[in-house]
């Protein structure tokens, strides 16, 4: 049973209207949307966290839940809402990266329509939070057929200095690697480009997550909350040493059939040029698909289940 109020009057305005000092969850119709809504004691920015746009992410819906229950208003400068799991249908249903009500990536149909289909309507009420706040964070990983390096993607297609500062931002997460995102798809991207600095953490995967990726989330959620001012306390540089990717390949199955990464194929791993990434099989097992580094990289993520569809990602590596 639902014991989250929903809200009556949804409109960012009214949503967000609440005094200094308070903490409310809410549920945003009419998707059930859940949010925590933190407005702190003093005055000062505004973020937006998503996670759970692609349901199955669990370490990130995780984080963001128990950032729900830890954030005080008395602490905080600001106001923080958070989505923990923005794809209700597909976390319930154990989708990947799907809505159940129209079988659509929501994170490939921001900034959404008023008339569109469930995605698109739910997308367009996420597009509203972002266009709220100061600094947008959505909170990703690798899905249930996902193994993943925990990373950052900046936006690269928006105004310069919405990029500048999502990558300054990037410099206080403790992942040591950053992808300068070319895409103009996705939500934080969508964001961006509206004038919103935001980025996408990756972290987890594989359908599980583990108390110390958990709380590795957090430890990024709140060096960005005191990079931001938001919390008291001077913000501190991620202790890995950060390099930007702005060359990544997202290799793709050509075919339908079986999965088979070479060993050395694993987030993570360092590539050289030419070296054998892994191959498609048929089901009598022969190969009709081999795949080979285009240069040297490392691997970010991979699909590590033995089926796979033509168009299923394989390995993204730069």
């Amino acid at each position: 049973m639902n014991q989250i109020p929903t809200a009556q009057n949804p409109s960012p305005e009214n949503l967000l209207s609440f005094l200094p000092g308070e903490k409310r969850a809410l549920a945003l119709p009419p998707f059930f949307l859940p949010l925590t809504i933190v407005h702190g004691m003093h005055p000062g920015k505004k973020l937006l966290l998503t996670a759970g746009v692609h349901g199955c992410e669990y370490c990130s819906i995780v984080a963001a839940m128990e950032l729900c229950r830890e954030l005080d208003p008395k602490e905080l400068s600001g106001s923080v809402v958070i989505a923990p799991i923005a794809n209700m249908s597909g976390f319930y249903e154990r989708l990947a990266a799907l809505v159940a009500e129209d079988g659509k990536n929501l994170n490939r149909v921001f900034p959404g329509k008023a008339d569109g289909s469930h995605s698109e309507r739910l997308a367009l009420e996420v597009t509203k939070l972002q266009d709220w706040a100061d600094f947008y964070v959505d909170m990703h990983g690798g899905d249930l057929h996902e193994a993943m390096h925990p990373f950052v993607f900046v936006p690269g297609m928006a105004d310069a200095q919405v990029t500048d500062y999502a990558r300054e931002a990037a410099g206080y997460l403790d992942v040591d690697v950053r992808v300068l995102s070319k895409a103009t798809t996705g939500a934080y991207n969508s964001a961006a480009i509206r004038g919103v600095p935001s980025l996408l953490i990756e972290r987890g995967g594989l359908g599980v997550w583990t108390r110390a990726e958990v709380d590795a989330y957090k430890r990024d959620i709140y060096s960005l909350l005191h990079f931001l001012g938001m919390l008291p306390g001077k913000a501190e540089k991620g202790p890995a040493a950060q390099r930007e990717l702005q060359r990544v390949v997202y290799l793709e199955a050509k075919v339908r059939g079986l999965w088979f990464p070479a060993d050395d194929t694993r987030p993570g791993k360092s590539l050289r040029a030419g070296q054998f990434l892994g191959e498609i099989r048929d089901v009598q097992g022969t190969v009709v698909r081999r795949y080979e580094a285009e240069f040297d990289a490392m691997v970010l993520y991979m699909t590590v289940s033995l089926a796979v569809k033509e168009g299923t990602p394989l390995v993204a590596y730069g």
